[in-house]
């Protein structure tokens, strides 16, 4: 049976199935809990994956290759959507901003505290809170090192701590 895996025969598909829960939780969060980009940012990994433009050589393990492989998709599609706006931008009668482009609210004070936090800092801590990554493992995905890691962690996690406790007053 094909399964569309010739350029990655050390992948298997019930390998990459057991990931799919995580992996797609992790595009969740690249794509500002966008459903539909999130499915998008999937659909186009696993497209990556089978036509061999991504490669698993072992020197990770699968979980973490395969975030990494979510991550640069997401990001390559983000930028897509930027240029994409600044065109439709560019030429609209009132200039148009990601807020109002994407019509996205915030659902609640701990996902308000989250999408505040810099970019790195809550990559690292979703992926240590939802993923149940190590440091070690963040580092490895986000392509920084261990202790760039720990910081944005630690910096995320007082951040977060200190909005809470500010919305709850």
């Amino acid at each position: 049976m094909d399964d569309g895996l010739e350029h990655n025969l050390q992948i298997s598909r019930r390998a990459l199935a057991a990931l799919h829960d995580a992996a797609y939780a992790w595009a969740l969060s690249l794509t500002g809990y966008d459903a539909a980009a999130a499915a998008d940012v999937m659909q186009q990994s696993y497209l990556v994956i089978v036509e061999g433009r991504a490669r698993f050589d072992r020197r990770a393990s699968l979980k973490t290759w395969l975030f990494g492989v979510v991550r640069n998709v997401a990001r390559r599609s983000r930028r897509f959507e930027r240029r994409q706006l600044a065109l439709v931008s560019r030429f609209a009668a009132e200039p148009l901003d990601a807020a109002t482009a994407n019509g996205r609210e915030m659902r609640d004070v701990v996902h308000a505290a989250l999408t505040g936090l810099p970019r790195r800092q809550r990559d690292v801590l979703e992926l240590v809170i939802y993923s149940e990554f190590t440091l070690e493992e963040c580092a490895e995905v986000l392509g920084i090192s261990l202790g760039s890691a720990r910081t944005h962690y630690h910096r995320a996690k007082a951040a977060v701590r200190a909005r809470l406790e500010a919305a709850d007053e």
